[in-house]
């Protein structure tokens, strides 16, 4: 089967994140399996994204391909003009921006305009948890065919950039990893705040933040207020194998976002066998369900949940197994089959000429 992927979203981790990741191993898993995969993405840059998206997605066209599938607003204006298409949503922009402001917040209502048509016009349309599912039914409508493929990772590869990570000396310190973009929803500051509640019940706690992003400036001021000095280090950007390395040496992972329609770390969390530490919300009880949880926006639950996970490490053993054992469900190439079922099925729908009503029961894949 050819099919062409569409996505403006940068395809570096770096400014990508876990869209990147996501669309990336979706992509090498269906060439492994025998499907042809082609990639459109923006052979024009500009300095405002939005602009630089919607410039990309006027000048597409039909291709060749069995199949199209865009991802997120990408690909809208052929979605319904004949063809297969799917459109699969990565991270429902009509709930990411409402934890944005100003100008930001502006620019995405725009874009979240443009995600509504794509999925109202699409014939088929994915979501990666059931809370974005819910969302993309509440914020766009019920699309006529909606279903689940989840985030996916590549066992063996990470396992193994694992395995090759130096392990640092035992310090008797207790590290707490957190990965990912410093956006709002993020919610690293309740993190930051945590770590500062905990000075001296865990006088041990070294929190460790790999990532950059708007709210970087803003983040290292309150680092600074709060006192928290090498408590708490910002190591920015890092390389899969200096990423590989943070998950091997650290005790905990923890991401207390708010808004999170997978969370690809989770997986990466789950495969290095550590203990994860998140916010009650959105799609991680779904993804993560043996977390220890912490109540939304409140560093003092936070701070609790970590507490209670560094103090006790047979929880901690017993955590670390239960997610070696839920990842595999997520694994790059059990994923990727499910995508080529729907795939062939979105083909079918189109060759017919019809679109059939939505299924229910195409929310309990891999559920």
């Amino acid at each position: 089967m050819r099919i062409r992927f569409i996505t403006a979203t940068p395809m570096n981790a770096a400014e990508g994140s876990g869209t990147y990741v996501g669309i990336s191993t979706l992509m090498n898993a269906l060439r492994r399996a025998g499907a042809e995969v082609s990639l459109t993405t923006p052979s024009l840059h500009l300095p405002v994204f939005t602009a630089e998206r919607l410039l990309f997605n006027r000048r597409l066209r039909p291709s060749r391909a069995d199949l199209t599938v865009g991802f997120d607003m990408d690909g809208y204006a052929l979605a319904g003009t004949g063809g297969a298409h799917i459109a699969s949503i990565k991270g429902v922009i009509a709930d990411e921006m409402r934890f944005e402001r100003g100008l930001t917040r502006l620019t995405m209502s725009i874009q979240a305009r443009y995600e509504r048509r794509h999925v109202r016009s699409a014939g088929m349309v994915l979501a990666t948890s059931r809370y974005s599912a819910g969302k993309i039914a509440d914020l766009y409508g019920k699309p006529e065919r909606l279903a689940l493929t989840p985030e996916l990772i590549d066992l063996d590869v990470w396992e193994k950039a694992i395995g090759a990570a130096p392990a640092r000396p035992a310090s008797g310190e207790f590290t707490v990893l957190s990965v990912g973009r410093f956006f709002p929803r993020k919610r690293t500051s309740v993190l930051l705040e945590a770590a500062a509640a905990l000075r001296h019940r865990l006088p041990g706690l070294r929190v460790r933040l790999v990532g950059d992003g708007p709210e970087g400036v803003r983040l290292r001021a309150l680092h600074e207020r709060l006192g928290l000095g090498d408590r708490a280090v910002f190591l920015g950007h890092l390389g899969q194998a200096a990423v590989a390395a943070e998950y091997r040496n650290c005790d905990l992972f923890c991401h207390p976002s708010v808004q999170e329609g997978f969370g690809i770390v989770f997986l990466e969390a789950m495969a290095a066998r550590k203990p994860i530490v998140a916010a009650r919300a959105a799609a991680a009880p779904e993804v993560v369900p043996h977390a220890r949880f912490a109540e939304p926006d409140s560093a003092e639950s936070l701070a609790a949940a970590i507490e209670t996970v560094a103090t006790d490490s047979g929880l901690r053993a017993r955590m670390a197994a239960q997610g070696a054992q839920i990842v595999r469900q997520y694994e790059a190439a059990a994923v990727a089959r499910t995508f080529l079922e729907l795939a062939r099925e979105a083909v079918s729908i189109s060759t017919r000429g019809r679109r059939p009503r939505m299924e229910e029961d195409a929310l309990n894949r891999l559920s």
